[in-house]
């Protein structure tokens, strides 16, 4: 999903652009973070980095279908990045056609044969189990994601792991009570859901899509990012863990012809996309008149509007969390600012001074707020927003503050001095 922060949110506000696309682990465990306003009172930020030990990342992985890890059929792999460092992490398989139509009938003979017929408080236990194992695994799960997406720590441990065992316990108490969710007596499941998720909030995302679904009797397709494979594989391995009949849930992992071809496949009957407005255009069209039940949830531009009876110190912490949590990586981001005059010389002040206060780093360090900006490619568009902004006549500020630099080809970090920081 794209998060286009340019023109309309440049005037007199930091960019999130850049973030900590290529800030180095090493780097930032190596020295102590001082923030602007503690620069008068003698004390600093210590590092305090999260192991990365909890987790053991293979060399390859392989998809889940029907309750196994097999090759894509060819073979063919890509790779997966730590955003944080541009450190290869993993191969990942490369799904294609043939590897859609396995998962599609693994599927719908789990739907058919077994998950459909099952009553909704069997279903439950599974569920339950799955929530459970979440939890006993959150720190893992936490690390994870933070190396495969570039959040802060913070963030994975203290809101998308909770939330994704919390989205599993919920549905699974919805599972035996399916007649009181306002669908009428009796309500039937659709059958096979092809589901397509972004890489802003990878396992997250994967929760919201597959509970519910299973919750009703369904069984799912799964396709994550491509830039965030690598929680919805171990996913995949909790699943398992849970003893998850074999073809209720299948992970496949590619880029976007994968994802075309689950939604394309006649043997799916319900597409469910997070990500782009684009994108979801397409997909609309692509199964228009096929039968196929459809859910999008796309990003969009978001406001932040403050009038002169605001508090606000108050709307000051609006505005940084509308628009820096998760780098900004969020489908309502606060990309855009909108003040009444006679208030906004003051908002813009405390604005600034609340900015430099945030710390910029390695999102492993337990004391940062913004991490690395999920890929490359994001980076780039970022940046190109930012320039078009500015040569349409914005004005470009960031505080001072440490912005981390480029690896080297060896891994070697490099820092910036201090002072003004386009990246911050």
């Amino acid at each position: 999903m794209r998060q286009d922060c340019g023109r309309q949110g440049l005037a007199d506000k930091a960019t999130r652009g850049g973030g900590a696309a290529v800030t180095s682990e090493k780097a930032a465990g190596a020295t102590s973070v001082r923030r602007p306003d503690q620069a008068d009172m003698g004390w600093e930020y210590a590092p305090a980095p999260e192991s990365r030990e909890i987790v053991s990342i293979a060399r390859e992985y392989w998809l889940f279908v029907n309750g196994e890890f097999s090759p894509a059929q060819g073979s063919k792999t890509f790779a997966t990045v730590n955003p944080a460092t541009e450190e290869p992490l993993a191969r990942v398989a490369l799904a294609g056609g043939r590897d859609v139509d396995r998962a599609v009938s693994a599927a719908r003979t789990a739907y058919e044969q077994v998950w459909g017929p099952m009553p909704g408080a069997e279903r439950a236990k599974y569920l339950y189990r799955i929530a459970r194992i979440l939890q006993e695994r959150s720190r893992e799960f936490a690390v994870l994601e933070s190396i495969d997406n570039g959040k802060p720590i913070k963030e994975t441990r203290d809101v998308d792991i909770p939330l994704a065992a919390a989205h599993f316990f919920y549905y699974a108490g919805w599972a035996d009570k399916l007649d009181y969710a306002g669908f009428g007596p009796d309500p039937r499941s659709l059958g096979v859901a092809g589901q397509v998720i972004p890489w802003n909030f990878p396992l997250l995302m994967a929760a919201w899509k597959l509970a519910p679904a299973l919750a009703a009797g369904n069984t799912c397709v799964l396709k994550p990012a491509e830039t965030t494979p690598l929680s919805a594989l171990l996913l995949a391995e909790v699943c398992q863990q849970a003893e998850l009949p074999p073809g209720v849930v299948n992970v496949l992992t590619g880029a976007g012809d994968t994802g075309a071809a689950v939604v394309a496949h006649p043997g799916v009957d319900k597409v469910a996309f997070t990500g782009s407005t684009e994108v979801g255009i397409a997909i609309a069209q692509a199964i228009a008149g096929s039968g196929k039940k459809l859910t999008l949830e796309l990003g969009g531009k978001a406001a932040n509007v403050v009038f002169d009876d605001a508090p606000v110190e108050q709307a000051i912490e609006g505005i940084v969390n509308g628009i820096f949590f998760n780098q900004g990586h969020v489908c309502c981001a606060g990309s855009r600012l909108l003040v009444q005059e006679s208030v906004a010389e003051h908002v813009v002040d405390r604005l600034r001074r609340r900015l430099a206060t945030l710390r910029l780093g390695d999102p492993l360090d337990k004391n940062t707020d913004i991490g690395a900006i999920n890929s490359r490619q994001q980076l780039d568009k970022i940046t190109e927003l930012s320039a078009a902004g500015e040569a349409d006549g914005a004005h470009r500020w960031s505080p001072p503050c440490d912005s981390p630099g480029s690896a080297s080809r060896t891994g070697s970090p490099a820092r910036r001095s201090s002072g003004p920081c386009s990246r911050c």
